[in-house]
Parts: structure tokens; C-alpha cells; sequence
């Protein structure tokens, strides 16, 4: 099975473009020079002078002027042969074929994706991948094209990290979409810069922008969201509870000035949970018996 070549980004031959004018002019002045001579003289070296302004003319297609985060990939017959990154007025190889690459940080926010979560529900999600192009080489030869790439696995990322976490978990031990984003954008990140590494691309953030039950089963599992939250609502109420008529007992018993049957502690215990697990407020009751009349 043969292996693609792999390109990597080296830096192009380049000049000052102030000493290339200063080259080319003197070039120029010889050049008319010597034509001016061949014709008075009649010289058989006259078309080697016109050859010389011929390729003068030809060296001024290679100036160029670079922005800051811009950069020019150049190529000759075919061959990549460097890249210029540095901002400034360059001359490089004036018959190669030069394209500028951006690399700027660019935004790109997919549109609502719906898929189904971890549990099989279906959601709505959408994502902002914060990108710039790092590798130009790369981006320009190992991809159809870079953008387009961008777009395509960032959104096949979204898919398969949504796939992979439930929407909602009321355990904390589990890692949700909803109630864990920032280790999902941790994640999400990961996942979108490893399809992307080919292209020369650097993933600078990743977050999710929208998320949200699909409309066909969004009234039901608000429903549902609102029974989990109730039912995990009163398990921690009843933990907090029960350890809270321990410690009533524990202290009640510690100081040795109140001995409690086990008919009275069961009682007790009956009473605190009432009071304490209750989401109303306690009635105040007046005992004038006792257990045992």
C-alpha cells in the first residue's frame, strides 16, 4: 500500500524587494547601455541585450507586499518550493505560481445539527470552532480545499461528541452536555483539531452555541427533567435528614441526661423526618400525655 508524500512548510528563497528594485534598475541602465552601444557599433551583440531586458522585464513580476497574518506558498512547474510568512515588500521567483493564504483567526459556527444524544435522544446542537491556518503548506496540498474542510469534519465532530455524552445527567459522577461545558469544550476541541491537523489548521476554541431537545420531544422530557429534578431533590433532602436526626440522637444521649428506649427513639426518629423531609412548615403540637397512656 503506498503511503501519500508528505509535504511539510519550508521557507521560499526570498529577497528585499527595495534591493531587487536597486538590482533591476542597474540592470536596466547597463542593459540600455549596451543596446545603445550594439547600434552605433553595429555589434553582433545586440541580441544578447535585448535577451538581458527581456529577462529584466520578466523579474518584475516577482514583487510582492505581505500584510501582517499573510502569507504566499509558491510554487515552480509543479513543485512546491517554500513559503513566505513575514510581513514586508519581498522578490521571490518571478515565473513561480504564488498564492496568498490568509492566517488571520477565523470563526465557524455550524448550523443546529440534530442527532441523538448518548440515551438515544434525539437533540439539537450547534457549534463555534475559533480556527487559523498554521502550516501552509499543508493547508494547501494535503486538502481540496481548507475552508471547506474546516466546515465539514468540524460538524462530523459535533456529531460524534454529541453521540457520546447524554444531554442531562442529574449524577455528578456523569459527564452531560449541559452540565459539563467547559470539560465538553475541552473535548470538543481535541476531537475537531485531531481531524484537522493534516490540513495545517490550529483549533483555537470550540464551544458549543446552541443545544437543546428536539421540538418533538422537548415537552416530554421537560416533564421528565422536572420529575428527575424532584426525585434528586429529595434524595439529598432525605440524606441530609437522616444524618441530621443522628446527630440529634448522638447528642441527646452523649451528655447522659436523656436515656431513650427504643420505642421513643423510633418516635423521635418519625417525628424529625416529618418535620425535617416536609415542604410545608411544622404545626406546633402540645403533648400532654406520653407514649405509654
Amino acid at each position: 500500500m503506498s503511503m501519500e508524500p508528505t509535504i511539510t512548510e519550508k521557507p521560499a528563497y526570498r529577497a528585499s524587494g527595495w534591493t531587487a528594485i536597486g538590482v533591476q534598475v542597474l540592470f536596466a541602465v547597463v542593459t540600455v547601455a549596451g543596446l545603445l552601444w550594439t547600434a552605433f557599433e553595429a555589434s553582433p551583440w545586440g541580441i544578447v541585450f535585448i535577451m538581458l531586458a527581456l529577462a529584466n522585464m520578466v523579474g518584475l513580476g516577482g514583487y510582492m507586499i505581505l500584510t501582517p497574518n499573510q502569507a504566499v506558498v509558491a510554487t515552480f512547474l509543479g513543485t512546491y518550493i517554500g513559503s513566505v510568512k513575514e510581513p514586508g515588500f519581498w522578490w521571490i521567483n518571478p515565473i513561480s505560481v504564488k498564492r496568498k493564504i490568509s492566517l488571520k483567526v477565523r470563526n465557524f459556527e455550524s448550523g443546529k445539527l440534530k442527532v441523538n444524544d448518548k440515551d438515544g435522544n434525539p437533540i439539537e446542537i450547534a457549534a463555534i470552532v475559533v480556527w487559523k491556518v498554521v502550516e501552509t503548506a499543508e493547508a494547501t496540498f494535503n486538502v481540496e480545499s481548507y475552508e471547506n474542510y474546516v466546515q465539514v469534519q468540524s460538524e462530523a465532530a459535533v456529531r460524534n461528541l454529541a453521540q457520546s455524552y447524554p444531554y442531562d445527567a442529574h449524577d455528578d459522577t456523569v459527564v452531560s452536555l449541559r452540565g459539563n461545558t467547559q470539560e465538553i469544550a475541552e473535548k470538543m476541541k481535541g476531537e475537531v483539531q485531531n481531524r484537522l491537523e493534516k490540513a495545517g489548521v490550529a483549533v483555537v476554541e470550540a464551544r458549543i452555541s446552541h443545544l437543546a431537545y428536539a421540538p418533538e420531544i422537548a415537552s416530554a422530557m421537560l416533564r421528565r427533567q422536572q420529575a428527575n429534578a424532584i426525585i434528586a431533590a429529595r434524595a439529598r433532602i432525605v440524606e441530609g435528614a437522616v444524618s441530621m436526626v443522628e446527630m440529634a440522637l448522638d447528642k441527646l444521649e452523649a451528655g447522659g441526661k436523656v436515656k431513650l428506649d427504643d420505642e421513643r427513639k423510633a418516635a423521635m426518629v418519625s417525628n424529625l423526618l416529618v418535620v425535617l423531609t416536609s415542604d410545608r412548615d411544622a404545626q406546633p403540637v402540645v403533648n400532654t400525655g406520653t407514649l405509654y397512656s
